[in-house]
């Protein structure tokens, strides 16, 4: 069972200190007064606090594509919602390697079964 995340959900980068600026697109569904994130609020959203610094290593800043996350068919105002797997590339370097992803989804109440 996976939880659905919240617009208090932690969701940071790989490099664990690069947390991920969210905003809610929707606000009619809540969970104790939180709105729930649906599709594609995790995406293109700026990353803060990234470590990874160097003369040829650019941190993380942006969210990309959400690779897993995603539920199938559970959708409000026909967006899919956000579940506690989410996973996802950022445009770290090196490109294609650096992942985002949950470390608190915001919320204990509501799961969803994993299809």
């Amino acid at each position: 069972m996976l939880r659905l995340l919240t617009q208090d959900a932690r969701i940071t980068c790989d490099h664990m200190l690069g947390v991920v600026e969210i905003h809610p697109s929707q606000h009619l569904v809540t969970i104790q007064g939180r709105a729930v994130l649906v599709a594609p609020d995790p995406e293109g959203r700026p990353i803060h606090g990234c470590p990874n610094i160097g003369p040829t290593i650019k941190p993380c800043t942006h969210t990309l594509k959400v690779q897993q996350g995603y539920a199938s068919f559970v959708r409000i105002q026909g967006h899919a919602v956000v579940m506690e797997n989410l996973r996802g590339l950022t445009d770290g370097t090196p490109p294609g390697t650096v992942h985002y992803g949950v470390r608190d989804p915001g919320q204990d109440l509501v799961f969803l079964q994993k299809p």
